[in-house]
Order: C-alpha cells, then structure tokens, then sequence
C-alpha cells in the first residue's frame, strides 16, 4: 500500500482548540520546515491555508486532530477551498507528561503520525450527515432525561404520604405520570404532603415534556432519512434511528475501506476465539455500542425471516451473511 508520504510534498499538522489553532509543516521525511498558530475562526482558517502555500505549495496533505469537534470548522473549511483533509486521533496522554507538551509539538506529531500510517482516516462529511447527527444525539439527551425523571417521580411515590401512594398504588406507569401531572394543590394538607404533591406533578410535567420532544424530533429526523436514503427504511428491522445511524457512521462513500472495516468499526468483526479445535470466532466489542447495537439488531431481524434463514446456508466460517440487512444496508450507502 502506497504510503502518503510517497503521494505528497509535505504535511501540515494541526493541533485544534477552541480558540487556537496551532500548525506545523512537515517534509515527507517527518523534517519540521515551519510552524504558526493563528485563531480558530475565519480569518485564522484563510491565515493557516496562506501558511501552508508557502511552505508546500505542492501537493500536500492536512493533518488535523478533532475534526468532529474543535477542528470542525477549519476542516469545513479546506473541504470548501479542495484541500485534502485526513484527521488523526489525539494521543493518549500520560499520567505523567515529564513537562514536553506544547500545542505546536502536538501539530508536528499529528502531521508525523499521518505520513506513518497506512490507513488514513477521512474526516466524516458535514451537511445532511451533520443534520443527521445533532438530531439522534438531542433525542438521546431528551430520553436519557426522561428516565431520570421517571426514576425521580417512582422515588417519590415510594416515600410519599400515605394518602398519596394509596391514590397512585396499582397504576401503570404511564398512568402514574398522567394522574400526577394533573395534581391540583392540596392547600388543606401538611406542609408535606403539599410539597410532594408539587414535586409529583413538576416531575410528571417533565417526563410528559419530554417524551413530546423525542417523539417530535424523531419525526424530524424520519422525515430527513426519507429524503436522503429512503431505501433504508424498507430494509426488515431498520427503523429511522438505525437508518441515521448507519448513515452518519458510513458517512461518504470511500470513508471505509471495506464491509469488513465497517464491521470493524462496529464492533462486529469476527476475531479469532479458540485454543484448540475446533475453531471459532467471536465478535469484537471494541466500538461504541450504538454503533454495534444498530448493527447487531438489523442482523438478528434479519435473521428471523424466512428468507434470511434459507439464505444461512450460505454464510461463511465467520457467520456473516451477505443477504443480511445490514449487508443491504451498506449497499444502500455505498451507492450515495
């Protein structure tokens, strides 16, 4: 495999904050040939793409670290201009650094680390996958809310008075939440009972508040992959998160190598599991569980149907089967 210091005249590395960006040339050699730092807004993106002119102004390559977060704009940024863009992991820092850390040593290690690797990481592409992302991860905050407070709202009918856990004892949850958002004051009860009876409806009004807005944004956020790839939604087992899911981890079409380093990525390739024989495989946990979630579960409703299980015959040794809707699902990425 070619590596990109075969294909370039020089690196920039940069190294991303939120106020500073720090940058460092490098030759195809690893040589540090200049550095700078400007600021992270516009006019410190157009001061970095002067910078990198100068001193290479072949062909080069850009180095960043935290395209997805602090170095999101300047990445934008030379996607717009045509600049080529590889992103590179933050180091795991030390427990104890020794005193060599400066942002610009960071810059030239980001750029030294692109010229030694052998698979390079494309940034994730903005736009409709940007849109798709901010969607899932609002809704997941809004869920993730509405459990704490439906735990906070169980608390306090477990030690509530008397009066109001024999009112609430014997509901469904979902009518608990309902009767005690309605809960008028009780101004003829005790100062305890009143308060608890604000607290039950205040939680309650919160768990009903919340449950509105992901249910809202997950219509959002159908309506969106309908538009973008409503091939997705007809696949057995891919509703319109999985869909988003998917379509935000695949990204553009070249990002990842393969359906085996997708699988990777998801946490799902089969690695090497046995002592002795026979032999056999297991799958690998080393990803997010969303990610392997999403993929995990499209594969098992698959598998239930009819024409997935006269399709297993056909897997091969990892148990990885081509028909599969997470096979299909790739496909349809692969083809935007």
């Amino acid at each position: 495999m070619t590596m990109l210091a075969e294909q370039v005249d020089g690196v920039i590395g940069v190294d991303t904050h939120r106020d500073t960006l720090a940058a460092a040339a490098v030759s195809p050699i690893g040589a540090v040939l200049a550095s700078t730092d400007s600021p992270a807004n516009a006019r410190g993106y157009q001061q970095l793409l002067d910078f990198a002119r100068q001193h290479i102004p072949g062909r080069r390559c850009w180095a960043l670290e935290g395209t997805g977060s602090y170095g999101a704009g300047l990445a934008a940024f030379l996607d717009a201009v045509g600049e080529s863009v590889v992103e590179v992991c933050r180091p795991k820092r030390p427990a104890v650094r020794g005193g060599r850390k400066t942002d610009m040593l960071d810059a030239v290690r980001a750029a030294r680390e692109a010229l030694a690797t052998e698979h390079l990481i494309h940034p994730r592409r903005r736009g409709e996958r940007e849109a798709l992302r901010v969607l899932p991860a609002t809704r997941q905050s809004a869920v993730l809310a509405c459990t704490a407070a439906v735990n906070l709202l169980k608390a306090l009918i477990i030690s509530a008075p008397d009066e109001l856990r024999v009112e609430l004892r014997g509901m469904k949850s979902k009518d608990q939440v309902a009767h005690c958002a309605k809960l008028r004051d009780r101004p003829t009860q005790d100062i305890e009972h009143r308060m608890t009876v604000r607290a039950l409806r205040s939680a309650a009004q919160r768990i009903e508040a919340l449950r509105s807005e992901a249910k809202e944004l997950e219509a959002e956020l159908l309506a969106l992959v309908r538009t973008i790839a409503p091939e997705l939604l007809a696949l057995q087992g891919v509703g319109p998160i999985s869909a988003a899911q998917i379509l935000i981890s695949w990204s553009h079409t070249g990002r990842f190598r393969s359906e085996a380093a997708f699988a990777a990525f998801a946490g799902v390739a089969p690695i090497p599991a046995s002592s002795a024989q026979p032999s056999s495989t297991s799958a690998s946990s080393s990803s997010r569980p969303t990610r392997t979630a999403l993929v995990i579960s499209s594969s098992v409703l698959a598998s239930r149907t009819p024409s997935s299980r006269r399709r297993s015959s056909s897997c091969g040794p990892s148990g990885h089967n081509s028909g599969s809707s997470t096979g299909a699902a790739l496909n349809a990425t692969r083809a935007r």
